[in-house]
């Protein structure tokens, strides 16, 4: 079978595939494609108007080209006659730079062109709500400290137990599955992977979560704040990095400080630098900053940062590290771009490796009750605009990311931001009426 889609299909007996592409805003864009017509596509893609998507093209630019990568494919668990398959953007020959699966290829790429293999994994959490988006979905999930609760979670086994069927069939590597901090909230944990097959798999979760919670009367979201008062969606990541066999883990040297290399540490240094421009990235919405800056929840704590600082194993930190050869970039939301999540780790990283970047100091204390105390580190950005104007600025990330992406990426969500700050709001009127 290998790279043959169309062999693919025969054997699985697959009747349709999804070609699909993520746009800049982390949209999921498809086309159903039969079997019949799958060996064309592969050679030649599926042709799409890149203007109708988010993307910062116009409408006289050509066809843009979906090019589908067999190693990504997977066949829908819960609809076998239809495949899901990742696809590469192109247009008049050419790669679509600001595409983000490849913005990430490329610097894939390069770490390997330096001799390094990253891999990552995510953890992304979500709420099953009502299908209108206005309440959390189980009616006696009301608990103050609802984390771990097995009533709770039993309530929703069918969708839960459903989904990580799937991943287990799909050879993920599934092996833990929880009721989050927030009412309604749950995570999923499967194993880490090679940085690419990490996106995708993220990529495809996502889709997976949604479709099976609209299969079950709810609804799936990953929005960063959909409740006022109950913890974010976070999707945290852990990063470690290899050799370019991926047999060795470079971070890995019980000899340092937390187990950690001098050249994790610079890839750490590099996370560091570049956090607050990073932000734009890995919290790319509006109401990303209603989770990073939130007061206290319902539960006691948040669980997110909102000062660039790290540690060893303390979840109050934008960064930990838990153990030898790893940490965890606390940072991201749900709302990540599964491409340009890892893609902008990667540029921050190799960034921090070539510059010999320093972490700075590390901090141990508990930063949701002596945070004040913090002297020197940077406060993460309060709002969208100010994570753009951070990433406009850092001009060395730009240039890691992409001069094409960066410029696209800054346009489109600076059109966002406006759109956004022209909108009338109910607070406007609560609080100005009467002046």
């Amino acid at each position: 079978m290998g790279n043959d889609l169309a062999a693919f299909a025969k054997e699985k007996g697959v009747k349709y595939f999804m070609i699909s592409y993520t746009d800049l805003f982390g949209g999921q864009r498809a086309k159903l494609v039969p079997a019949q017509a799958i060996a064309d596509m592969q050679r030649d893609g599926a042709g799409f108007a890149g203007f109708a998507t988010w993307l910062d093209l116009t409408p006289a630019h050509p066809d843009m080209l979906a090019v589908p990568d067999p190693a990504s494919v997977i066949q829908l668990p819960w609809k076998p006659e239809v495949a899901w398959v990742a696809a590469n953007c192109i247009m008049d020959d050419k790669s679509v730079e600001q595409a983000p699966r490849n913005t990430l290829k490329r610097l894939i790429a390069e770490a390997a062109g330096d001799g390094m293999h990253i891999k990552t994994g995510v953890e992304a959490e979500f709420f099953l709500i009502s299908p209108d988006g206005k309440t959390i979905s189980d009616e006696y999930d009301t608990a103050s400290k609802p984390c771990y609760d097995q009533q709770a979670v039993m309530r929703r086994y069918d969708v839960i137990a459903e989904i990580c069927d799937h991943m287990l069939a799909l050879g993920w590597g599934a092996y833990q599955n929880d009721h989050e901090d927030a009412n309604g909230q749950f995570e999923m944990n499967w194993a880490f992977d090679d940085a690419l097959a990490t996106a995708d798999k993220h990529s495809f979760f996502k889709f997976m979560v949604k479709s099976v919670a609209e299969k079950h009367g709810l609804r799936a979201t990953f929005m960063p704040k959909p409740f006022q008062g109950l913890t974010g969606n976070g999707c945290h990541a852990h990063i470690s990095v290899w050799d370019k066999d991926g047999k060795t883990n470079v971070f890995a040297d019980i000899a340092m400080e937390l187990g950690l290399s001098a050249k994790g540490r610079n890839f750490l240094g590099g996370i560091m630098k570049h956090a607050s421009a990073l932000a734009a990235i890995t919290n790319p919405t509006v109401n990303s900053y209603k989770r990073i800056n939130a007061p206290r929840t319902i539960s006691g704590a948040t669980w997110a940062p909102n000062t660039v600082t790290w540690t060893g194993n303390n979840r109050t930190h934008m960064v930990r590290v838990p153990g030898p050869g790893r940490f965890e970039l606390r940072l991201p939301d749900g709302a990540a771009n599964p491409y340009l999540l890892q893609a902008v780790i990667i540029a921050a990283g190799l960034d921090g490796i070539r510059s010999k970047a320093d972490p700075g100091r590390r901090y141990d204390i508990d930063m949701y009750q002596f945070g004040h105390t913090v002297e020197g580190a940077p406060k993460l950005p309060l709002n969208l605009l100010d994570a753009l104007r951070e990433f406009d600025n850092d001009k060395s990330l730009k240039a890691a990311l992409g001069e094409e992406f960066s410029s696209a990426y800054l346009k489109l969500k600076q059109q966002e931001w406006n759109s956004y700050a022209s909108h009338f709001t109910q607070w406007e009127r609560d609080h100005t009426l009467d002046i």
